[in-house]
């Protein structure tokens, strides 16, 4: 899957910056910006460009044949949110039940304009004891990013300052539905330390 992920982001012109963290059994990995469909397919082979196994959560009812074999090939795991578990402890939950899991997820949570990320991608992260791993596809530059990793402290506020940090300067599909905190508008450093 590695090798064919590069010659398809080749082909159609785009290049990868930054490697895969070595050492990990566990990621979850935070994909943006998330402005448009193109978003996912470029970013999976982006990821499995640098041999990266990625999953996704879907919700189990879309597992029915001839379906369901399909996205689990692809990567994707059923969620069953029924219950008493919210979906933060079902995914962390589930990094607890697997050996190795890397997860991908879209923080802004729509392609559309939301001025304020959600919060569960952090909050699974921590509960889990994972590491974040920052990703960005930046349509200008027709560049992947693979950034560094963030061990969550705890401190949302805080490690969000570093999270957006690194977004800084990165070009969605469609500029205007793409939101950080106003600080970091139109700036183009990515230092996360």
């Amino acid at each position: 899957m590695e090798k064919f992920s590069k010659w398809i982001l080749k082909l159609f012109g785009w290049r990868l910056e930054g490697e895969a963290p070595v050492g990990y059994d566990k990621l979850l990995i935070v994909e943006a910006p998330h402005t448009s469909n193109w978003d996912y397919p470029i970013g999976m082979l982006l990821i499995t460009s640098i041999g990266v196994r990625v999953n996704v959560v879907i919700k189990k009812e879309l597992f029915f044949w001839p379906l369901g074999p399909l996205l689990r090939w692809l990567g994707a795991i059923p969620i069953d949110r029924s219950g008493n578990l919210s979906k933060v402890d079902a995914l962390a939950k589930l990094f607890q039940e697997k050996d190795k899991l890397n997860l991908a997820i879209t923080p802004e949570g729509t392609r559309s304009l939301n001025k304020t990320w959600k919060k569960g991608y952090y909050f699974i992260a921590v509960k889990a004891g994972v590491p974040i791993l920052l990703t960005a596809i930046d349509y200008k530059r027709k560049i992947g990013i693979i950034g560094p990793l963030l061990h969550p402290t705890g401190n949302y506020e805080e490690d969000l300052k570093k999270i957006e940090s690194f977004y800084k300067g990165i070009t969605a599909k469609f500029p205007e539905k793409f939101s950080l905190s106003p600080q970091y508008l139109n700036e183009s450093n990515r230092d996360i330390s």
